[in-house]
């Protein structure tokens, strides 16, 4: 490029550029880039001249060449698509009319921090550094799919509103299948429309704390099978639209603390078959659609009952460990809003926890809780019967029910026949009639005292030792499923009940 058609502006960053001296144009550290479309050509450098720059760049023997530029109106469209740039690009709180295009281009490293532009289309880039886009705000779309970026994505404080049209058609913010090798770092960040993470893989951790993401009625945060090396932070985080994490692998943290899930109507977390070592729902008020964790494996469930939303989706989910510890019928209500209906799975698991921290008790509730909610599945015939185990032994986790109905059985027949004496069947060769023993003779099926066979009671006498003898099968029935639910559980706490 000749230099004698370089503006003033221009011909100062074209010597600077070579030595890798910074050009400042700003009038105070604080100016506002929004208005630099009034910026005049005094701070106006065109983008043909960049891009002469950074691809035919002019070089001083022992200086190391890089484009320190702030402050100034970047006129026309930056294309490097394809280019393969050594030098450092520093572009800051600069003020573009179009956006920059960096399709398939190589840099060293990219740093556009507070500056305004109307999107960024840098698909598959590769950035041997880090990327600062920190205090960028975009009225158009970004799109960094297939980006390969071997240090830190900073998106502190960025900004992303693209027009209403596109929001309906692309993502707002593109970083599907990207390669990050360190950290995004994006804390604080404002979206409206899709954030798109999907298949991406982040060998450190996810920042997104205190972000806004925008999208109501849709995908505000698409992050399905998205692959992070430790976690994903999402603390007061505000968020309209459903966030999709299906498939996805966070060995550390997802930390939802204190965060807003909106997406009434539809999903609000879909957590399917997603592997994470520790899930945080904690400090927030109740989400806003439906939690879904089916087929999820979690080692630490930090789930606090009032976070839970109307209707979750439970089934398959498998965790290790579930805090704070909360009494039984705090956590029930969960299990109960599982929007396939009765599922043993969701149960089975609670009771695992609670055994696993030595709560028997909590573990018998909820068992019995599941008995007490499959009967509701049962023809009348099964939940007459239900009812009948509950009232007499509590389906075997109250044991001394049948203690208490026996011992009054046994009082009431032991008044009754000692009042009123059967008559012998063989006066010659009866025993002598003990109404305690007889009594015990009807209630128990197995053991026998040689009294019922010996005596034979007449008229409602009899119709009450026949109740009796039902009664004690009953009983021995329901006692036996008593002992063989205690069986089950000592063999391990996923016995089946």
């Amino acid at each position: 490029m000749d230099t004698n058609d370089l503006s003033p502006a221009e011909l100062t960053v074209w010597h600077a550029f070579p030595k890798g001296a910074a050009v400042d144009f700003r009038t105070t550290d604080d100016e506002d880039a929004a208005g630099g479309a009034d910026w005049g050509p005094e701070r106006t450098v065109r983008a043909e001249v960049l891009r002469a720059l950074l691809l035919n760049a002019p070089q001083e023997d022992g200086e190391i060449a890089a484009l320190r530029l702030s402050g100034a109106r970047i006129s026309g469209e930056l294309d490097l698509s394809y280019g393969v740039i050594d030098h450092a690009v520093r572009l800051s709180d600069c003020h573009f009319e179009a956006a920059p295009v960096l399709f398939a281009a190589r840099l060293r490293t990219l740093k556009l921090d507070g500056s305004v532009l109307p999107g960024l289309a840098a698909a598959t880039v590769q950035v041997e550094g880090m990327v600062y886009l920190s205090g960028c705000r975009f009225h158009g779309l970004v799109r960094l799919g297939g980006a390969r970026i071997d240090g830190a994505l900073f998106m502190e404080g960025c900004e992303i509103t693209p027009d209403p049209e596109d929001i309906e058609k692309w993502p707002a913010l593109r970083l599907g299948h990207a390669t990050i090798g360190d950290n995004l770092w994006a804390p604080e960040m404002r979206v409206h429309g899709e954030v798109r993470l999907s298949g991406a893989s982040i060998a450190g951790s996810v920042t997104l704390d205190r972000a806004r993401l925008t999208h109501p009625g849709h995908v505000a945060l698409d992050a399905q099978t998205l692959t992070v090396g430790a976690d994903l932070h999402m603390r007061h985080a505000r968020v309209e639209g459903w966030i999709g994490l299906r498939g996805a692998r966070i060995p550390g943290r997802l930390d939802l603390s204190y965060a807003e899930l909106s997406n009434p109507g539809d999903t609000a977390l879909r957590a399917s078959s997603t592997v994470i070592g520790e899930l945080w729902l904690r400090r927030s008020p109740p989400m806003e659609g439906t939690l879904n964790l089916r087929r999820a494996q979690i080692d630490v469930l930090f789930l606090e009952p009032d976070v839970l939303p109307d209707e979750v989706l439970l089934n398959g989910l498998v965790y290790t460990t579930l805090t704070p510890h909360e009494p039984a019928e705090r956590r029930l209500p969960m299990l109960d809003r599982d929007g396939e209906g009765y599922l043993t799975h969701g149960y089975e698991q609670l009771t695992a926890a609670y055994l696993r921290t030595g709560d028997d008790q909590a573990a018998r509730v909820v068992q019995l809780a599941k008995l007490r909610r499959h009967r509701r599945t049962l023809p009348w015939p099964g939940r007459l019967w239900g009812h009948l185990q509950e009232v007499t032994v509590g389906y075997g986790f109250r044991p001394v029910l049948a203690c208490v109905w026996l011992l009054s059985l046994l009082a009431v027949g032991s008044v009754v026949y000692g009042l009123h004496h059967p008559r012998p069947l063989k006066a010659d060769e009866a025993p002598d009639f003990h109404p305690v023993f007889f009594t015990l003779d009807l209630l128990l099926p197995v053991i026998s005292f040689g009294q019922e066979g010996a005596f034979a009671p007449e008229g409602w006498y009899q119709t009450l030792s026949y109740a009796f003898v039902v009664a004690g099968w009953i009983l021995a029935t329901t006692v036996f499923a008593g002992v063989t639910r205690s069986i089950s559980r000592a063999a391990g706490p996923g016995g089946s009940p």
